[in-house]
């Protein structure tokens, strides 16, 4: 460990970076800019997730609404009356005073607006997943980066924003278990398995199904992919199951304890492939090399009602639905949302606490961090590099278990090694007309 840098010094630059930069609406670094001037954001997407969005973003100026459902639209431009309407997202890109957008579309749809609205110097803030393939998720933080330094970005993992989250990252990064070699996350979520929807009478007059579709291969009008997430989400031309959806939380969690990147293998198993859905239950394993502070770790995933096993029965967390468990040398961390349990091998003597002026300073809130991201250049948490990385990791294990096998990953490249089958999950066809990076 005498090569890397300590964990100390380590938590308190991480805490520390993206201070003391101004950034204009405009996208060009300058000093002095005020942060009370309000931003005019773009809102594509106004109901369900969309909705909370917008009320996150609502004290700031909101100039366009967009959605392909016209009813859902007309009640949000009825809160909004100032802001000019749109159905097709691209067209409202075009709206020459937007500085910054909020997605909150289907997540088949989210790479091609965060792509197009950087494209177009505007900010941007995606409800989770970022992307709906590796490909899309690696496309999205290139092209933040090409942008870094002039655009804030966020994903909506909202719970990233939590007191607990920073109390447990600060507990892994002090070594409070010691150096942790693998950590098991999951969530007992069991989606439906079945087949794309037939056929179920003509369109509704106020839906435009055919910009819903949008890049995906075509599918006939029904209702049933319509009641938030778990109605689309487990097709795989709309959504990317449990991994895409709650795994963006939840991995979340081990993706910034451990300042993880992009994975050198990955091997996963599931429930019988299905060509149209999801799998009902995953379980999937990740190697990750070691980095400046810490060793290589081993990062596992469990969905569908599959767990690892506990450390200890005193735990009693059998019934546990969702949760992370960091495996150290020194012990075991558990935690969720709302809780962290401790359970060191032994006494703390080596643990160094951290001092108040060490602590991961407390958010002002996932919206707000973006939005203080946009007018004063500060990073958001969950920015499109991070959040990007994490997405590119969560995904290739859908294209292992698609292929039924252990992929050595080439991140650099986006190959899985000696397996050129891999592409075609690894890269999503569009439909003609659609450009993912417009």
């Amino acid at each position: 460990m005498s090569t890397r840098i300590d964990r100390r010094t380590f938590l308190k630059t991480s805490a520390a970076v993206g201070a003391g930069v101004t950034i204009l609406k405009s996208g060009i670094l300058k000093a002095g800019n005020s942060p009370n001037e309000k931003l005019n954001i773009a809102v594509i997407g106004v109901r369900g997730r969309g909705h909370a969005n917008l009320n996150g973003v609502k004290e700031e100026n909101i100039v366009a609404l967009c959605d392909v459902n016209e009813k859902n639209l007309a009640e949000a431009a009825q809160e909004f009356p100032q802001a000019k309407t749109y159905v097709d997202w691209r067209k409202c890109l075009d709206q020459k005073d937007i500085d910054a957008v909020v997605c909150s579309t289907t997540d088949h749809t989210h790479a091609f607006v965060n792509v197009w609205a950087m494209n177009r110097g505007k900010h941007v803030y995606c409800e989770k997943p970022l992307a709906n393939s590796v490909h899309e998720a690696h496309v999205v933080r290139q092209t933040y980066l090409k942008n870094k330094g002039k655009l804030a970005t966020q994903m909506g993992t909202q719970i990233h924003a939590s007191d607990n989250y920073r109390r447990m990252v600060e507990l892994v990064r002090r070594g409070a278990i010691g150096d942790v070699k693998k950590v098991h996350v999951w969530c007992s979520r069991t989606p439906e398995g079945g087949s794309y929807l037939p056929a179920a009478g003509p369109v509704p007059e106020h839906l435009h199904w055919d910009l819903w579709i949008g890049p995906a291969p075509e599918h006939p009008y029904n209702p049933g992919y319509f009641g938030g997430c778990l109605a689309w989400n487990r097709f795989w031309d709309f959504g990317s199951g449990q991994i895409g959806d709650m795994g963006s939380h939840m991995m979340d969690m081990a993706y910034w304890a451990l300042d993880l990147r992009l994975p050198t293998t990955c091997q996963a198993e599931g429930s019988p492939l299905n060509p149209d859905t999801c799998p009902q239950w995953l379980t999937a394993e990740w190697d990750h090399p070691a980095n400046d502070w810490r060793p290589a770790v081993k990062v596992y995933w469990y969905d569908g009602g599959k767990k690892p096993g506990m450390p200890s029965e005193a735990f009693n967390r059998e019934k546990l639905f969702k949760g992370v468990l960091f495996q150290g040398e020194r012990g075991w961390l558990l935690c969720d949302y709302d809780f962290r349990i401790l359970m060191p091998m032994g006494d703390l003597t080596h643990f160094d606490c951290p001092k108040a002026g060490d602590l991961i300073p407390p958010s002002p809130g996932h919206h707000q961090e973006w939005i203080i991201g946009c007018k004063t250049g500060k990073p958001p948490l969950c920015n499109f590099d991070y959040s990007g990385a994490l997405l590119e990791n969560n995904l290739l294990a859908l294209v292992a278990y698609r292929l039924g096998q252990k992929l050595d990953w080439d991140a650099e490249n986006l190959k899985a090694t000696g397996c050129p089958e891999a592409d075609q999950y690894i890269r999503k066809q569009y439909r003609q007309g659609w450009n993912l990076n417009g």
